[in-house]
Protein backbone atom coordinates (compact mmCIF):
# COMPACT_ATOMS: atom_id res chain seq x y z
CA UNK A 1 0.00 0.00 0.00
CA UNK A 2 1.00 3.43 -1.21
CA UNK A 3 2.57 5.94 1.70
CA UNK A 4 0.30 8.71 2.70
CA UNK A 5 1.68 11.73 3.41
CA UNK A 6 0.89 13.95 6.08
CA UNK A 7 -1.69 16.25 3.67
CA UNK A 8 -3.33 13.22 2.69
CA UNK A 9 -4.03 11.97 5.98
CA UNK A 10 -5.42 15.12 7.09
CA UNK A 11 -7.23 16.32 4.13
CA UNK A 12 -11.05 17.20 4.85
CA UNK A 13 -13.64 14.92 4.20
CA UNK A 14 -15.80 17.86 3.00
CA UNK A 15 -13.43 18.65 0.80
CA UNK A 16 -12.96 15.61 -1.50
CA UNK A 17 -14.94 15.55 -4.75
CA UNK A 18 -17.87 13.49 -4.81
CA UNK A 19 -16.02 10.73 -8.19
CA UNK A 20 -13.41 9.93 -5.52
CA UNK A 21 -15.65 9.44 -2.51
CA UNK A 22 -17.73 7.08 -4.90
CA UNK A 23 -14.82 5.73 -6.11
CA UNK A 24 -13.25 4.76 -2.98
CA UNK A 25 -17.30 3.45 -1.78
CA UNK A 26 -17.92 1.06 -4.68
CA UNK A 27 -13.82 -0.44 -3.92
CA UNK A 28 -14.62 -1.02 -0.61
CA UNK A 29 -18.27 -2.67 -1.88
CA UNK A 30 -16.85 -4.89 -3.75
CA UNK A 31 -13.79 -6.13 -0.53
CA UNK A 32 -14.23 -10.24 0.21
CA UNK A 33 -13.84 -9.05 3.78
CA UNK A 34 -16.89 -7.05 4.40
CA UNK A 35 -18.88 -8.31 7.82
CA UNK A 36 -21.98 -9.68 8.05
CA UNK A 37 -23.38 -8.62 11.42
CA UNK A 38 -20.36 -6.15 12.64
CA UNK A 39 -20.45 -2.93 12.89
CA UNK A 40 -17.87 -1.68 10.18
CA UNK A 41 -16.29 1.59 8.39
CA UNK A 42 -18.45 2.51 5.24
CA UNK A 43 -15.02 3.43 3.40
CA UNK A 44 -11.70 4.22 5.29
CA UNK A 45 -10.77 3.63 8.92
CA UNK A 46 -12.64 2.62 12.27
CA UNK A 47 -11.29 2.76 15.40
CA UNK A 48 -12.51 3.96 19.20
CA UNK A 49 -15.99 3.20 19.87
CA UNK A 50 -17.32 6.78 21.49
CA UNK A 51 -20.61 7.88 22.62
CA UNK A 52 -22.19 5.30 24.06
CA UNK A 53 -25.28 5.34 25.52
CA UNK A 54 -29.03 4.30 25.82
CA UNK A 55 -31.06 7.75 25.76
CA UNK A 56 -35.41 8.22 24.97
CA UNK A 57 -35.48 4.37 23.66
CA UNK A 58 -32.56 4.82 21.14
CA UNK A 59 -28.96 3.42 21.70
CA UNK A 60 -26.67 5.71 20.26
CA UNK A 61 -23.29 4.20 18.95
CA UNK A 62 -20.54 6.15 17.23
CA UNK A 63 -16.90 5.19 16.47
CA UNK A 64 -13.95 7.38 15.25
CA UNK A 65 -14.02 7.81 11.64
CA UNK A 66 -11.23 8.53 9.18
CA UNK A 67 -13.09 8.26 6.00
CA UNK A 68 -10.58 8.51 3.20
CA UNK A 69 -8.50 5.29 3.77
CA UNK A 70 -7.19 2.68 5.83
CA UNK A 71 -4.50 4.66 7.98
CA UNK A 72 -4.86 7.11 10.87
CA UNK A 73 -5.48 10.51 9.82
CA UNK A 74 -8.21 13.28 10.43
CA UNK A 75 -10.80 11.78 12.78
CA UNK A 76 -14.42 12.23 13.04
CA UNK A 77 -17.22 10.97 15.01
CA UNK A 78 -19.92 8.58 12.93
CA UNK A 79 -22.85 7.38 14.66
CA UNK A 80 -25.27 4.89 14.53
CA UNK A 81 -28.60 4.55 16.45
CA UNK A 82 -30.63 1.25 17.68
CA UNK A 83 -33.31 -0.33 19.32
CA UNK A 84 -31.93 -3.75 20.11
CA UNK A 85 -27.98 -3.41 19.82
CA UNK A 86 -28.18 -6.07 17.10
CA UNK A 87 -29.59 -3.54 14.19
CA UNK A 88 -28.38 -0.75 13.64
CA UNK A 89 -29.36 2.67 11.40
CA UNK A 90 -26.55 4.76 10.40
CA UNK A 91 -26.51 8.71 11.14
CA UNK A 92 -23.63 9.72 9.87
CA UNK A 93 -21.00 12.09 11.03
CA UNK A 94 -21.69 13.68 14.19
CA UNK A 95 -18.83 15.41 15.30
CA UNK A 96 -16.59 17.02 12.66
CA UNK A 97 -13.18 18.64 13.21
CA UNK A 98 -14.19 22.39 12.27
CA UNK A 99 -12.69 24.47 14.85
CA UNK A 100 -9.47 25.62 15.58
CA UNK A 101 -9.39 23.14 18.74
CA UNK A 102 -10.35 20.37 16.67
CA UNK A 103 -8.58 20.90 13.66
CA UNK A 104 -6.61 18.46 13.54
CA UNK A 105 -9.06 15.50 14.76
CA UNK A 106 -12.34 15.28 17.15
CA UNK A 107 -10.32 12.62 19.23
CA UNK A 108 -12.31 10.10 21.60
CA UNK A 109 -14.76 10.88 24.50
CA UNK A 110 -18.14 9.35 25.78
CA UNK A 111 -22.03 10.68 26.09
CA UNK A 112 -24.14 11.38 28.94
CA UNK A 113 -27.15 13.14 29.67
CA UNK A 114 -27.44 16.37 31.70
CA UNK A 115 -30.84 17.83 32.85
CA UNK A 116 -32.95 15.46 30.49
CA UNK A 117 -30.68 16.25 27.59
CA UNK A 118 -28.02 14.33 25.65
CA UNK A 119 -24.36 15.71 25.88
CA UNK A 120 -20.47 14.80 24.24
CA UNK A 121 -17.45 15.06 25.94
CA UNK A 122 -14.95 14.74 23.63
CA UNK A 123 -10.96 15.20 23.14
CA UNK A 124 -9.89 18.24 20.63
CA UNK A 125 -6.64 17.46 19.16
CA UNK A 126 -5.09 20.80 18.07
CA UNK A 127 -1.14 21.01 16.10
CA UNK A 128 0.98 23.79 16.03
CA UNK A 129 3.11 25.42 13.07
CA UNK A 130 5.94 23.14 14.77
CA UNK A 131 3.42 19.44 14.77
CA UNK A 132 3.55 19.45 18.77
CA UNK A 133 0.15 18.49 19.89
CA UNK A 134 -2.64 20.33 21.76
CA UNK A 135 -5.03 18.67 24.02
CA UNK A 136 -8.42 20.20 25.66
CA UNK A 137 -11.98 18.90 26.59
CA UNK A 138 -14.67 20.21 24.68
CA UNK A 139 -18.81 19.28 25.32
CA UNK A 140 -21.32 19.43 22.62
CA UNK A 141 -25.24 19.14 23.13
CA UNK A 142 -27.36 16.68 20.78
CA UNK A 143 -30.49 18.57 19.93
CA UNK A 144 -33.10 16.30 18.98
CA UNK A 145 -33.50 16.18 15.34
CA UNK A 146 -29.24 14.70 15.39
CA UNK A 147 -27.51 17.93 15.35
CA UNK A 148 -24.51 18.61 17.30
CA UNK A 149 -23.85 21.90 19.34
CA UNK A 150 -20.64 22.35 20.61
CA UNK A 151 -19.97 24.58 23.68
CA UNK A 152 -17.50 27.76 22.63
CA UNK A 153 -14.90 26.93 24.51
CA UNK A 154 -13.32 24.31 26.62
CA UNK A 155 -14.12 23.20 29.68
CA UNK A 156 -10.85 21.95 30.28
CA UNK A 157 -8.00 24.09 28.52
CA UNK A 158 -4.88 22.21 29.38
CA UNK A 159 -3.55 19.65 31.23
CA UNK A 160 -2.39 19.99 34.76
CA UNK A 161 0.77 20.46 35.60
CA UNK A 162 2.84 18.08 35.92
CA UNK A 163 1.58 15.87 32.72
CA UNK A 164 2.24 16.18 29.10
CA UNK A 165 -0.22 16.98 25.96
CA UNK A 166 -0.90 13.00 26.10
CA UNK A 167 -4.25 14.04 28.05
CA UNK A 168 -7.56 12.54 26.20
CA UNK A 169 -10.50 10.12 25.74
CA UNK A 170 -12.60 12.12 28.63
CA UNK A 171 -15.27 9.51 29.98
CA UNK A 172 -18.50 10.88 32.61
CA UNK A 173 -19.93 9.22 35.03
CA UNK A 174 -22.62 10.42 37.60
CA UNK A 175 -22.42 9.73 41.17
CA UNK A 176 -23.97 11.01 44.12
CA UNK A 177 -25.41 13.54 41.90
CA UNK A 178 -21.87 15.07 41.02
CA UNK A 179 -20.29 14.61 37.44
CA UNK A 180 -17.02 13.29 37.42
CA UNK A 181 -14.76 12.82 34.06
CA UNK A 182 -12.10 10.12 34.55
CA UNK A 183 -9.19 11.32 31.42
CA UNK A 184 -6.02 9.17 30.43
CA UNK A 185 -3.35 10.90 30.56
CA UNK A 186 0.62 10.68 30.53
CA UNK A 187 2.53 12.33 33.54
CA UNK A 188 6.51 13.85 33.21
CA UNK A 189 7.79 11.01 33.67
CA UNK A 190 6.72 9.46 30.88
CA UNK A 191 4.04 7.37 32.90
CA UNK A 192 0.07 6.30 32.64
CA UNK A 193 -2.05 7.88 34.84
CA UNK A 194 -5.85 8.59 35.10
CA UNK A 195 -7.10 11.64 36.08
CA UNK A 196 -10.11 12.97 38.14
CA UNK A 197 -12.05 15.93 37.78
CA UNK A 198 -15.55 16.70 38.84
CA UNK A 199 -18.68 19.40 37.80
CA UNK A 200 -21.78 20.52 39.03
CA UNK A 201 -23.03 22.09 36.01
CA UNK A 202 -21.04 20.62 32.99
CA UNK A 203 -19.34 23.76 32.41
CA UNK A 204 -16.93 24.06 35.03
CA UNK A 205 -14.60 21.03 36.13
CA UNK A 206 -12.58 21.03 38.75
CA UNK A 207 -8.82 18.79 38.74
CA UNK A 208 -9.27 16.82 42.11
CA UNK A 209 -6.02 14.75 41.53
CA UNK A 210 -4.63 11.36 39.59
CA UNK A 211 -6.32 8.39 40.96
CA UNK A 212 -3.62 6.51 43.14
CA UNK A 213 -3.44 2.35 41.90
CA UNK A 214 0.17 1.55 43.07
CA UNK A 215 0.78 1.11 39.41
CA UNK A 216 3.63 3.42 38.86
CA UNK A 217 5.35 2.03 35.97
CA UNK A 218 2.98 0.12 34.45
CA UNK A 219 3.22 2.27 30.63
CA UNK A 220 3.87 5.45 29.51
CA UNK A 221 -0.14 6.38 28.65
CA UNK A 222 -3.31 4.82 29.63
CA UNK A 223 -5.79 5.32 26.93
CA UNK A 224 -9.85 5.02 27.16
CA UNK A 225 -9.85 5.31 31.10
CA UNK A 226 -13.93 3.78 32.02
CA UNK A 227 -14.91 3.68 35.80
CA UNK A 228 -18.21 1.46 36.98
CA UNK A 229 -19.82 -0.44 39.61
CA UNK A 230 -21.05 -3.71 38.98
CA UNK A 231 -22.67 -5.31 42.27
CA UNK A 232 -19.99 -3.46 44.47
CA UNK A 233 -17.31 -3.92 43.30
CA UNK A 234 -15.80 -0.87 41.32
CA UNK A 235 -14.01 -1.49 38.11
CA UNK A 236 -11.44 1.07 36.28
CA UNK A 237 -11.02 -0.13 32.73
CA UNK A 238 -7.69 1.47 30.60
CA UNK A 239 -5.82 0.92 27.67
CA UNK A 240 -1.84 0.89 28.88
CA UNK A 241 0.25 1.73 25.63
CA UNK A 242 4.12 0.70 26.39
CA UNK A 243 3.65 -2.79 28.46
CA UNK A 244 6.02 -5.22 27.87
CA UNK A 245 4.67 -9.05 27.29
CA UNK A 246 5.34 -11.76 29.89
CA UNK A 247 4.79 -14.87 28.98
CA UNK A 248 0.72 -15.74 27.72
CA UNK A 249 -0.19 -11.89 29.20
CA UNK A 250 0.12 -8.96 27.49
CA UNK A 251 1.40 -10.23 23.81
CA UNK A 252 -0.61 -7.46 21.68
CA UNK A 253 1.43 -4.21 20.77
CA UNK A 254 -1.34 -2.44 22.95
CA UNK A 255 -2.74 -3.31 26.20
CA UNK A 256 -6.70 -3.14 27.19
CA UNK A 257 -7.78 -4.35 30.84
CA UNK A 258 -8.92 -3.63 34.36
CA UNK A 259 -8.17 -3.42 37.80
CA UNK A 260 -11.26 -4.46 40.20
CA UNK A 261 -11.65 -3.06 43.94
CA UNK A 262 -12.90 -0.33 45.49
CA UNK A 263 -12.89 3.18 44.73
CA UNK A 264 -12.38 6.15 47.56
CA UNK A 265 -13.58 8.69 45.37
CA UNK A 266 -12.83 11.95 47.55
CA UNK A 267 -9.44 10.67 48.87
CA UNK A 268 -8.46 8.67 44.68
CA UNK A 269 -7.23 5.72 46.27
CA UNK A 270 -8.24 2.50 44.51
CA UNK A 271 -7.39 -0.92 46.56
CA UNK A 272 -7.64 -3.28 43.85
CA UNK A 273 -6.09 -6.70 42.17
CA UNK A 274 -3.78 -7.36 39.76
CA UNK A 275 -4.42 -6.46 36.39
CA UNK A 276 -6.30 -8.45 34.37
CA UNK A 277 -6.73 -8.49 30.70
CA UNK A 278 -9.81 -8.64 28.85
CA UNK A 279 -9.66 -10.08 25.69
CA UNK A 280 -6.89 -12.79 25.08
CA UNK A 281 -7.38 -12.61 20.94
CA UNK A 282 -5.04 -10.59 18.68
CA UNK A 283 -7.30 -7.61 17.32
CA UNK A 284 -9.23 -6.23 20.77
CA UNK A 285 -8.27 -2.38 22.17
CA UNK A 286 -10.13 0.79 23.57
CA UNK A 287 -13.55 -0.66 25.06
CA UNK A 288 -16.17 1.50 26.18
CA UNK A 289 -19.07 0.69 28.51
CA UNK A 290 -22.89 1.97 29.29
CA UNK A 291 -25.71 0.65 30.83
CA UNK A 292 -28.32 -0.40 29.01
CA UNK A 293 -32.04 -0.17 28.69
CA UNK A 294 -32.09 -3.29 31.16
CA UNK A 295 -29.79 -1.99 33.51
CA UNK A 296 -26.60 -4.03 32.52
CA UNK A 297 -23.29 -2.57 31.98
CA UNK A 298 -22.81 -3.31 28.27
CA UNK A 299 -19.30 -3.35 26.84
CA UNK A 300 -17.74 -2.90 22.81
CA UNK A 301 -14.61 -3.15 21.96
CA UNK A 302 -12.32 -2.00 18.77
CA UNK A 303 -11.50 -4.85 16.65
CA UNK A 304 -8.25 -3.96 16.08
CA UNK A 305 -5.15 -2.29 16.80
CA UNK A 306 -2.79 1.01 16.42
CA UNK A 307 -0.11 0.60 13.93
CA UNK A 308 -0.76 -2.75 12.66
CA UNK A 309 -1.24 -3.01 9.08
CA UNK A 310 -4.49 -5.44 8.09
CA UNK A 311 -5.17 -7.24 4.79
CA UNK A 312 -8.10 -5.22 4.18
CA UNK A 313 -6.42 -2.29 3.62
CA UNK A 314 -5.43 -3.01 0.33
CA UNK A 315 -9.26 -2.57 -0.42
CA UNK A 316 -9.74 0.76 1.43
CA UNK A 317 -11.06 0.26 4.94
CA UNK A 318 -9.71 -1.66 8.07
CA UNK A 319 -11.47 -2.68 11.34
CA UNK A 320 -14.84 -2.69 13.30
CA UNK A 321 -16.23 -2.81 16.64
CA UNK A 322 -17.05 -6.18 18.72
CA UNK A 323 -19.99 -7.48 19.58
CA UNK A 324 -22.04 -5.91 22.32
CA UNK A 325 -20.86 -7.69 25.73
CA UNK A 326 -22.66 -7.96 28.71
CA UNK A 327 -20.58 -7.32 31.97
CA UNK A 328 -21.47 -9.37 35.39
CA UNK A 329 -19.04 -9.96 38.64
CA UNK A 330 -19.63 -13.74 39.28
CA UNK A 331 -17.38 -14.99 42.44
CA UNK A 332 -15.09 -12.37 42.13
CA UNK A 333 -14.54 -12.82 38.94
CA UNK A 334 -15.47 -10.51 35.85
CA UNK A 335 -17.15 -11.98 33.41
CA UNK A 336 -18.26 -11.12 29.38
CA UNK A 337 -21.36 -12.81 27.67
CA UNK A 338 -22.49 -11.82 24.29
CA UNK A 339 -26.03 -10.37 24.53
CA UNK A 340 -29.03 -12.19 24.24
CA UNK A 341 -30.20 -10.06 21.69
CA UNK A 342 -28.09 -11.50 19.53
CA UNK A 343 -30.19 -14.67 18.73
CA UNK A 344 -32.29 -12.81 16.45
CA UNK A 345 -29.72 -13.20 13.62
CA UNK A 346 -29.90 -16.88 14.55
CA UNK A 347 -31.61 -18.86 11.25
CA UNK A 348 -30.94 -22.49 9.93
CA UNK A 349 -30.16 -24.56 13.55
CA UNK A 350 -28.27 -27.79 13.48
CA UNK A 351 -26.98 -29.95 16.05
CA UNK A 352 -24.94 -33.12 16.33
CA UNK A 353 -23.79 -35.49 19.22
CA UNK A 354 -21.11 -36.96 19.32
CA UNK A 355 -17.45 -38.40 20.28
CA UNK A 356 -14.43 -37.15 19.19
CA UNK A 357 -11.14 -38.63 18.92
CA UNK A 358 -7.73 -38.74 17.21
CA UNK A 359 -8.65 -39.86 14.17
CA UNK A 360 -12.49 -37.48 13.98
CA UNK A 361 -12.34 -35.10 11.29
CA UNK A 362 -15.97 -33.98 10.74
CA UNK A 363 -18.13 -35.09 13.61
CA UNK A 364 -20.51 -32.90 11.57
CA UNK A 365 -21.59 -32.26 8.48
CA UNK A 366 -21.32 -28.28 9.33
CA UNK A 367 -19.73 -25.99 6.97
CA UNK A 368 -19.83 -21.92 7.40
CA UNK A 369 -18.60 -18.84 6.54
CA UNK A 370 -20.87 -16.46 8.87
CA UNK A 371 -22.06 -18.41 11.39
CA UNK A 372 -22.67 -19.32 15.77
CA UNK A 373 -21.19 -22.25 16.82
CA UNK A 374 -22.05 -23.85 20.44
CA UNK A 375 -19.81 -26.50 21.81
CA UNK A 376 -20.62 -28.09 24.95
CA UNK A 377 -18.30 -30.23 26.62
CA UNK A 378 -19.85 -32.98 27.73
CA UNK A 379 -17.22 -35.83 28.64
CA UNK A 380 -13.62 -35.16 28.17
CA UNK A 381 -10.96 -38.15 28.64
CA UNK A 382 -8.89 -36.16 26.30
CA UNK A 383 -5.48 -34.61 26.55
CA UNK A 384 -5.68 -32.25 23.77
CA UNK A 385 -8.96 -31.10 22.22
CA UNK A 386 -8.84 -29.41 18.85
CA UNK A 387 -11.34 -27.50 17.02
CA UNK A 388 -11.03 -25.80 13.53
CA UNK A 389 -13.52 -23.28 12.05
CA UNK A 390 -12.76 -21.55 8.41
CA UNK A 391 -10.70 -24.91 7.24
CA UNK A 392 -9.65 -25.72 3.58
CA UNK A 393 -7.27 -27.86 2.07
CA UNK A 394 -4.57 -25.34 3.08
CA UNK A 395 -6.37 -22.65 5.06
CA UNK A 396 -7.39 -23.69 8.72
CA UNK A 397 -7.91 -21.41 12.09
CA UNK A 398 -7.32 -23.73 15.31
CA UNK A 399 -8.62 -23.34 18.76
CA UNK A 400 -6.66 -26.27 21.30
CA UNK A 401 -7.12 -26.94 24.46
CA UNK A 402 -4.75 -28.74 26.58
CA UNK A 403 -6.67 -31.20 29.69
CA UNK A 404 -4.13 -31.05 32.21
CA UNK A 405 -3.17 -27.07 32.04
CA UNK A 406 -6.28 -25.92 31.06
CA UNK A 407 -4.52 -23.92 28.67
CA UNK A 408 -6.72 -22.44 25.80
CA UNK A 409 -4.79 -21.53 22.58
CA UNK A 410 -5.80 -19.34 19.43
CA UNK A 411 -3.73 -20.30 16.19
CA UNK A 412 -3.86 -18.39 13.25
CA UNK A 413 -1.15 -19.65 11.43
CA UNK A 414 -3.04 -21.29 8.24
CA UNK A 415 -5.39 -18.45 8.70
CA UNK A 416 -4.53 -16.96 5.47
CA UNK A 417 -3.28 -13.76 5.24
CA UNK A 418 -2.24 -12.29 8.24
CA UNK A 419 -1.93 -8.42 9.94
CA UNK A 420 1.41 -7.03 9.72
CA UNK A 421 3.64 -5.98 13.10
CA UNK A 422 2.30 -8.85 15.22
CA UNK A 423 3.84 -10.59 17.69
CA UNK A 424 3.48 -14.55 17.06
CA UNK A 425 0.62 -16.27 15.26
CA UNK A 426 -0.93 -17.71 18.56
CA UNK A 427 -2.49 -16.65 21.97
CA UNK A 428 -3.20 -18.18 25.00
CA UNK A 429 -4.93 -18.11 27.99
CA UNK A 430 -5.89 -20.16 31.15
CA UNK A 431 -8.93 -21.10 32.11
CA UNK A 432 -10.05 -20.42 35.80
CA UNK A 433 -12.36 -23.96 35.17
CA UNK A 434 -12.09 -27.35 33.26
CA UNK A 435 -13.71 -26.38 29.63
CA UNK A 436 -16.98 -27.13 29.38
CA UNK A 437 -18.58 -24.29 26.77
CA UNK A 438 -17.31 -22.49 23.69
CA UNK A 439 -19.40 -20.05 22.31
CA UNK A 440 -18.03 -18.92 19.00
CA UNK A 441 -19.29 -15.77 16.91
CA UNK A 442 -17.82 -16.19 12.80
CA UNK A 443 -18.11 -13.40 10.73
CA UNK A 444 -16.63 -12.80 7.22
CA UNK A 445 -13.09 -11.63 8.51
CA UNK A 446 -13.33 -12.12 12.29
CA UNK A 447 -13.90 -14.37 15.24
CA UNK A 448 -15.54 -14.04 18.90
CA UNK A 449 -14.66 -17.17 21.34
CA UNK A 450 -16.30 -17.01 24.72
CA UNK A 451 -14.85 -19.36 26.75
CA UNK A 452 -16.80 -21.10 29.93
CA UNK A 453 -19.88 -18.74 29.57
CA UNK A 454 -17.61 -15.21 29.41
CA UNK A 455 -15.21 -16.56 31.85
CA UNK A 456 -12.36 -15.54 29.16
CA UNK A 457 -13.21 -14.21 25.54
CA UNK A 458 -10.50 -14.18 22.43
CA UNK A 459 -11.28 -11.61 19.54
CA UNK A 460 -9.52 -11.48 16.42
CA UNK A 461 -9.57 -10.72 12.38
CA UNK A 462 -9.21 -13.50 10.16
CA UNK A 463 -8.63 -12.91 6.54
CA UNK A 464 -9.32 -16.43 4.89
CA UNK A 465 -9.91 -17.44 1.21
CA UNK A 466 -13.33 -17.61 0.33
CA UNK A 467 -13.50 -21.66 0.25
CA UNK A 468 -12.67 -21.62 3.43
CA UNK A 469 -15.69 -22.63 4.88
CA UNK A 470 -15.07 -25.92 6.66
CA UNK A 471 -15.72 -27.04 10.69
CA UNK A 472 -13.44 -29.76 12.25
CA UNK A 473 -13.00 -31.52 15.21
CA UNK A 474 -10.42 -34.03 16.83
CA UNK A 475 -8.26 -34.61 19.82
CA UNK A 476 -4.30 -35.32 20.64
CA UNK A 477 -5.35 -39.01 22.65
CA UNK A 478 -8.27 -40.13 24.25
CA UNK A 479 -11.60 -39.01 23.54
CA UNK A 480 -14.60 -36.26 24.32
CA UNK A 481 -18.22 -36.68 24.24
CA UNK A 482 -18.88 -33.44 22.70
CA UNK A 483 -22.69 -31.12 21.72
CA UNK A 484 -22.54 -29.10 18.77
CA UNK A 485 -25.47 -26.39 18.09
CA UNK A 486 -24.61 -24.59 15.02
CA UNK A 487 -26.93 -21.65 13.73
CA UNK A 488 -26.37 -19.43 10.22
CA UNK A 489 -26.41 -15.92 11.20
CA UNK A 490 -28.51 -13.39 9.03
CA UNK A 491 -26.69 -9.90 9.15
CA UNK A 492 -27.34 -6.43 7.85
CA UNK A 493 -25.67 -6.98 4.38
CA UNK A 494 -28.79 -9.29 3.27
CA UNK A 495 -31.24 -6.98 3.30
CA UNK A 496 -29.11 -4.53 1.24
CA UNK A 497 -27.70 -2.09 3.70
CA UNK A 498 -24.45 -2.45 5.52
CA UNK A 499 -21.81 -1.47 2.79
CA UNK A 500 -24.60 1.09 1.24
CA UNK A 501 -26.59 2.69 3.47
CA UNK A 502 -23.93 5.16 5.08
CA UNK A 503 -25.08 8.55 4.71
CA UNK A 504 -21.95 10.91 2.96
CA UNK A 505 -23.53 13.84 4.99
Amino acid sequence: MAEWTRAQRYQRYEDVDNETLENLQQQVNLSKYRQLFHIQPKTGLLNDPNGLIYYNGLYYISHQWFPLGPVHGLKYWYTYTSKDLVHFSPQGISLRPDTVSDSHGVYSGSAFVYKGELYYMYTANHRDEEWNRVSTQHIAKVHDDGSVEKFPEAVISHPPTGYTQHFRDPKVFIKDDTYYAIIGAQNELGQGRALQYRSQDIKHWEFLGEINTNLDAFGYMWECPDYFNIDGYDILLFCPQGVESDGEHFRNIYQSGYIMGQLDINHLKMNHGDFHELDYGFDFYAPQTFVDEFGRRILIGWMGLPDTTYPSDQDGWAHCLTLPRVLSVEGGNLKQRPIKDLEKLRTNKETALGYANKFTTKLHPYEGKQFELIIDVLENEATEIYFEVRTSKSQSTLIGYNTKSRKLTLDRTDSGYLPENVEGTTRTTTLDTDLSKLQLFVDTSSIEIFCNDGERVLTSRLFTDEDAVGIKTSTESGQAFLKFTKYDLKGEEDEKTISNRGSSN
